[in-house]
């Protein structure tokens, strides 16, 4: 079974998608730093948890499941 996602997740990882597009890589580390400077999240496991959304977001755009 996949993973349930909190709605908060979901929406501020697609509201950065949207905002800043090209910041945002494959790369878990990368995308968790971005986060780090973009957001305001204080808890490491909520910043980790929309960072891993985030790199599926963008991994799934590039197989072109998304638009």
């Amino acid at each position: 079974m996949g993973n349930i996602r909190q709605g908060f997740i979901k929406r501020v990882a697609r509201e950065l998608l949207d905002r800043y597009p090209n910041e945002f890589t494959t790369d878990f580390e990368h995308n968790k730093r971005k986060v780090q400077e973009l957001t305001t999240v204080q808890s490491k496991t909520i910043r980790n948890r929309i960072a891993g959304y985030l790199t599926k977001l963008v991994r799934m755009k590039q197989e072109g499941k998304i638009l």
